[in-house]
């Protein structure tokens, strides 16, 4: 019976592999398109905070890890990104790529600090390590203070490319993007990721069957803090601004709650989350605060109604229509 259920599923997924190579065609050829009809800047703006999503979710829905400190990574990328493309004249690649660097070197320091706790232990010396850096970013000369870092100028991409340009920066926003996207779905998808799902569901079982969970987890909070920094990096190149708002603790708990919102455990789920309280706070700015108050009550609605996310009701639900 076990071999038959898994030669049936085998089955299925050899089905799916063709109709999934469509989809993402599809859904490409729309991303390349919708500049066309959308304002390029928010389509940017939510790939970085989609981006971004993702990565908290390598950490939280493969690993098990709730961490209050990820504004961190993305707010200090967003911060050596500015200050390498205004003060240093770098181009954007090169300040991306020492964002995401800085980024990567925090995360390995946060992790060598945290990892070796559990649960609400965790997520409270995260939180910790992030207040300090936020405050270190308000006292540093480089950084403006409360000001932050205000036009930054968006340079030359490899020399070539004017990214001044709104539709050339959209297009290598979602390279980036994709690549950040690959990268996660690579990880999960890996020997490497099925650990991971072992550690979440039962840690002291994947301990005893030899695994390094410290190790593991390590690698996982690394990897996360990296495509942080990467989302952060781009966000300040996009919004050619660098402020407190990307490292305050409201910005970790904007992460989780696009994360829950769009379903946890998902590889798409994060970002469609992501896209729908960006497209809350942008089209329904001219409420004012009341912003935070829908945001809040849609949450409520969808922990209530999808408990495991827009996504994951989705897929949870589609296997009972196909049948």
């Amino acid at each position: 019976m076990w071999v038959f259920s898994l030669q049936r599923r085998q089955e299925q997924v050899a089905a799916w592999q063709p109709k999934g190579f469509v989809v993402a065609l599809v859904v490409l050829g729309i991303l390349l398109a919708l500049p066309q009809f959308v304002y390029p800047v928010f389509l940017m703006k939510a790939m970085c905070f989609a981006l971004f999503a993702c990565a908290f979710n390598l950490l939280l829905g493969f690993t098990g890890l709730l961490s209050f400190g990820h504004a961190a990574f993305f707010g200090s990328a967003s911060y050596i990104s500015a200050y390498a493309l205004k003060a240093w004249g770098l181009t954007p690649e090169l300040a991306i790529l020492l964002a995401t660097l800085n980024a990567s070197v925090m995360g390995f320091l946060f992790a060598y600090v945290a990892i070796r706790r559990q649960g609400i232990y965790f997520a409270m010396i995260t939180l910790a390590l992030s207040q300090m850096v936020f405050f270190a970013a308000l006292q540093f000369p480089f950084t403006g203070g409360e000001d932050g870092i205000q036009g930054v100028p968006r340079g030359v991409l490899l020399g070539l490319i004017e990214l001044t340009d709104n539709q050339s920066l959209y297009y290598f926003v979602l390279a980036i993007f994709l690549l950040g996207l690959y990268v996660v779905w690579r990880t999960i998808h890996s020997p490497f990721g099925q650990i991971l799902k072992a550690i979440r569901e039962n840690e002291p079982r994947a301990m005893s069957l030899g695994y390094r969970v410290e190790y593991y987890k390590m690698i996982a909070f690394v990897i996360s803090a990296t495509l942080s920094g990467l989302a952060g990096g781009t966000k300040a190149l996009v919004v050619q601004v660098a402020s407190l708002t990307d490292i305050t603790w409201q910005m970790s708990g904007e992460v989780v709650l696009m994360t829950l919102l769009g379903g946890m455990g998902t590889i798409f789920g994060p970002a469609v989350g992501a896209v729908m309280v960006m497209s809350l706070q942008n089209y329904l700015s001219w409420l004012g605060s009341w912003v935070t108050i829908i945001v809040g009550a849609i949450f409520v609605i969808c922990v209530l109604a999808f408990r495991r996310g827009v996504v994951g009701e989705i897929l949870a639900r589609w296997p009972q229509r196909t049948r």
